[in-house]
């Protein structure tokens, strides 16, 4: 899992490429996280893969 302050950062950075509230960010990453961490045997890069959906998912919503 990220340390708090690299997760803080990494759903700061999300949200401010999507125009997204922090908080919408912070629940969908939490959401792929705990999705990708259930499936994997190896979860060193997990939050890099759940940080990767989020940003597909944001930028394909409708403006």
């Amino acid at each position: 899992m990220p340390q708090t302050q690299d997760l803080s950062q990494i759903v700061h950075s999300i949200a401010e490429e999507t125009n997204t509230p922090e908080e919408t960010v912070a629940r969908i990453y939490a959401d792929a996280l705990d999705e990708y961490r259930a499936q994997a045997r190896i979860q060193d890069y997990l939050p890099l893969f759940a940080a990767r959906k989020v940003r597909a998912a944001l930028r394909q919503k409708p403006h």
